[in-house]
């Protein structure tokens, strides 16, 4: 059990509701909570238990609850835990923290319990941001995917690519330190390459079908653009399936981005209809326009948007110039006006009539979803983990390349060593102080 201070949040969303539950950690939690309560005493009851109590500020009764009791090591934390059920009640639950507070607790930071639950070595790290993934899950396919990295999926995946990395780095080491057995020297070389050549290909598979896994977890945002009256806030509100953006024929209506979620076959699209682009002198919709501007360049999907009323225009000319080297699909809208052809590979819709948004979705779901070899699926789907895996990859392509140049294995090795820590980062056997810290801060605060 480790020496930190004892910690308590309200675990639960703060308002009126049948109960809410404070949660306290640390080495003092049971003596702390005992203190407020009247007809219990925690240190003689067994962990695993809840008990029906009483809460006193001095001789006035705020609650009658319950309290469950974890000893460490067999609770979430490693340390000894106290959850107090409270009626759901604003004041009463904020009246029970500041007591809980006065006795000596201190407010728990956002996700500190989960941080001690890892520096504690009751979770590694992906299992600890798995705990925020479950949290965020909007999709069958996300909740899946995070519960397979608490049931330690990840960690196995990870540990299995720097246990091959070890084996390389085993044998480097054999032959640095015992450099008078020359059959070694050739017997490193080749397992360096050969073993080399088959994880960069393991890596670029797992990489493949990390980064599907990531679509389905984290969404795509999604930026629809083209010039103003082209139908983009129609287009918008007819995948989002509400009014949710104004629509008029007047030219610059849309001056500041709208965004909606869509759940399009288990991915959600993070839509944003942003104001349309074109040069005007109008000072609120210059802003809008730097916002749309702003998106663009966050956006991994651009759907620009042309009109066959009007054909392509100098202004979309220029939109299509722009976006050139993003993931974009072009459609043309009022197909049912006029039917013009483009040189251009887009989609044919009609935003009023319904016609060609299912293609539009089709295009998407093409796009971003590509066809996994079952053999190599992966539960990694975060985007700093890809990133990890990335750069762990970068590391092996010079090691196996300055092996097969005839580079000295010790060379070889810093590489290597290279991407077996960046793996590392990915479930906190490598890590910094400053990491940990960023990571925690997203959770909730009480989780």
């Amino acid at each position: 059990m480790s020496d930190y201070d004892t910690i308590c949040a309200i675990s639960t969303a703060l308002g009126k509701s049948a109960i809410n539950i404070i949660r306290v950690s640390g080495s003092d939690s049971i003596r702390l909570v005992s203190s407020i309560l009247k007809g219990i005493d925690l240190s003689k009851k067994a962990g695993g238990t809840i008990s029906l109590a009483r809460i006193y500020d001095k001789d006035e009764m705020l609650d009658e609850v319950l309290v469950s009791l974890f000893k460490a090591p067999k609770s979430y934390t490693k340390e000894d835990i106290v959850e107090i059920n409270t009626h759901g009640g604003i004041y009463v639950t904020e009246r029970v923290l500041e007591l809980l507070i006065e006795k000596g607790c201190r407010l728990a930071e956002p996700g500190e319990f989960t941080k001690r639950a890892f520096l504690n070595g009751r979770i590694d790290l992906s299992k600890a941001e798995s705990v925020m993934d479950m949290i965020e899950a909007e999709t069958k396919r996300s909740l899946s995917l995070a519960n397979k990295g608490l049931k330690g999926d990840v960690y196995k995946e990870v540990s299995a690519l720097r246990k091959n990395i070890e084996e390389i780095l085993l044998h480097i080491t054999v032959n640095i330190d015992y450099p008078e057995y020359t059959d070694e020297l050739i017997v490193s070389t080749d397992l360096c390459i050969n073993k080399t050549d088959e994880l960069i290909k393991l890596m670029d598979n797992t990489i493949k079908s990390a980064q599907n896994q990531r679509v389905y977890k984290e969404g795509i945002k999604t930026a629809i653009i083209g010039k103003p009256n082209v139908g983009k806030s129609s287009l918008l509100n007819k995948l989002l399936k509400e009014d949710k953006a104004i629509v008029t024929n007047i030219k610059g209506t849309t001056r500041d981005i709208v965004e909606g979620e869509l759940n399009m076959n288990g991915i959600i699209l993070h839509l944003i209809d942003t104001a349309g682009i074109r040069k005007t002198d109008d000072p609120i919709e210059k802003i809008g326009i730097d916002k749309t501007m702003g998106a663009l360049n966050e956006a991994e999907l651009v759907i620009l948007m042309l009109d066959h009323e009007s054909g392509i225009t100098k202004e979309d000319l220029e939109l299509i110039k722009l976006t050139e080297n993003k993931n974009r699909i072009i459609v043309a809208n009022k197909s049912d006006l006029n039917n013009m052809v483009f040189s251009l590979d887009y989609i044919d819709v009609s935003v009023l009539k319904d016609e060609g948004i299912d293609l539009l979705k089709e295009k998407i779901h093409d796009m971003f979803i590509k066809e996994e070899d079952k053999s190599t699926y992966t539960a990694i789907s975060s985007s700093r983990h890809i990133s990890l895996l990335k750069k762990a990859m970068e590391s092996l392509l010079i090691a196996n390349n300055a092996a097969k140049n005839g580079d000295f294995l010790d060379m070889v090795a810093i590489d290597l060593k290279s991407a077996y820590d960046s793996l590392g980062l990915i479930i906190g056997e490598t890590s910094s102080d400053t990491l940990i810290n960023e990571l925690f801060m997203k959770f909730c605060l009480g989780k």
